[in-house]
């Protein structure tokens, strides 16, 4: 389907259905974001997909997934409420600031340091990275002022 039959749907379904165009279309397509789109309410699954980037500024309430992605970078102000997953892909640095509620899995991932300011609520895991041969105390002082909260598993 052409982009303009699909932007005319989507507009439909907004207009009469209460009912929003997805992000990855949107974000795809280079339609402008609303502070509404960029404020996901459940999940994001982008595992084994080709997306590269994200749009700034994203909200996402509960998971999102990125293993197995082409992601190449995160963007800034990315705040996740429950659990982040990079495993497995090949991304090599993170935004300063990021926000993760619960845990932030960076296994097998090519990030070999971390953000500072970044703020991880429970569970980081690093093993198969370039981070693993730091020591825990090196890594929080990584990402000094913000923390680490709980465990660090190799």
């Amino acid at each position: 389907m052409e982009k303009e039959t699909l932007k005319k749907i989507f507009n439909f379904l907004e207009k009469n259905d209460e009912i929003r165009a997805p992000l990855l279309w949107k974000w795809s397509s280079g339609e402008p974001l609303t502070e509404d789109d960029l404020h996901i309410k459940g999940d994001l699954d982008f595992s084994d997909s080709g997306i590269e980037t994200l749009p700034d500024n994203l909200y996402v309430e509960g998971d999102l997934y990125l293993q197995f992605s082409d992601i190449k970078s995160l963007p800034k102000g990315l705040k996740v409420g429950r659990h982040l997953d990079l495993s497995n892909t090949r991304i090599t640095s993170m935004p300063e600031g990021l926000e993760v509620g619960v845990d932030l899995d960076l296994s097998y991932s090519e990030i070999a340091s971390l953000p500072k300011g970044l703020k991880v609520g429970q569970n980081l895991f690093i093993g198969g990275t370039p981070l693993a041969k730091f020591s825990d105390d090196e890594l929080i002082k990584m990402v000094e002022p913000s923390f680490l909260n709980r465990y660090i598993y190799r």
